[in-house]
């Protein structure tokens, strides 16, 4: 209690619908150990609990909120907490950074949600309507798309979309996304980027030749979370050169 420690909070992966924070315990356990405090939310997902992904992003709020308001007993900075995720947690850590709406009627609103970093793994950055979207967006609401018209799912989509919702205290963020991941379109990555830049915030990104979705976790673990170890370094969120290395044989 009382120590200033940089904090992290991760959030898992699943497409809003499954997944276990367990998903970022050896990111988190490698952070802690160069000094940092790090959280893995457990959140709500359409298969356990039988929600949609806005009680998701409603916990992510929640969760941000939560961890400043008891900084001090967490031990930590509440100007120095980042938020991370891949994939549906990506868009989830991007949206406490981006999005106005889809506040639990509980939360104190006068505590920030804001992270002061982002950490994005093949973030989902998109969530607008096309190719489908509204459908698909009607199937993952379940119940609670009754009683909107298609034109409202449109405009929920865009309310929900990080890209959409850029503004200019947007946080730092540094982002890593496989050349053939086919959820995540490069393309939304490198939007992404130039719209950050052109508010003039930095916006890393790094992008994998070849590799598909989750591969943070898989073929390129390593070498995205060295990256992430020298973007939080930068931001002074933790100090020296990285501790990390390879075991013989892993991937």
């Amino acid at each position: 209690k009382g120590d200033k420690t940089p904090a992290i909070v991760f959030f898992h992966g699943g497409g809003w619908n499954g997944g276990k924070p367990n998903a970022f315990y050896r990111q988190s356990t490698y952070l802690a150990s160069r000094g940092m405090v790090a959280f893995s939310v457990e959140y709500r997902i359409k298969s356990v609990h039988g929600t949609s992904p806005i009680e998701s992003v409603k916990d992510a709020n929640s969760a941000m909120r939560y961890i400043r308001e008891h900084a001090h007993d967490f031990g930590i900075n509440p100007d120095m907490i980042a938020a991370g995720g891949g994939s549906a947690g990506g868009h989830l850590a991007a949206a406490t950074a981006t999005l106005k709406r889809f506040n639990e009627v509980s939360d104190n609103l006068g505590i920030s949600k804001r992270p002061n970093a982002l950490v994005l793994f093949n973030p989902a950055y998109d969530t607008s309507a096309k190719d489908g979207g509204v459908e698909r967006a009607k199937r993952r609401m379940g119940a609670n798309a009754s009683g909107y018209s298609d034109d409202q799912i449109r405009q929920l989509l865009i309310d929900f979309s990080p890209l959409h919702n850029l503004h200019k205290d947007m946080p730092p963020a540094t982002a890593f996304l496989g050349t053939k991941d086919k959820l995540i379109p490069v393309a939304s990555g490198k939007s992404f980027q130039e719209k950050m830049q052109a508010l003039g915030v930095r916006s890393d990104l790094h992008l994998y030749e070849g590799q598909p979705h989750g591969f943070f976790n898989k073929a390129k673990y390593y070498e995205t979370l060295l990256e992430a170890d020298k973007f939080l370094t930068s931001l002074e969120y933790i100090s020296g050169e990285p501790t990390l290395t390879r075991p013989a044989g892993a991937k």
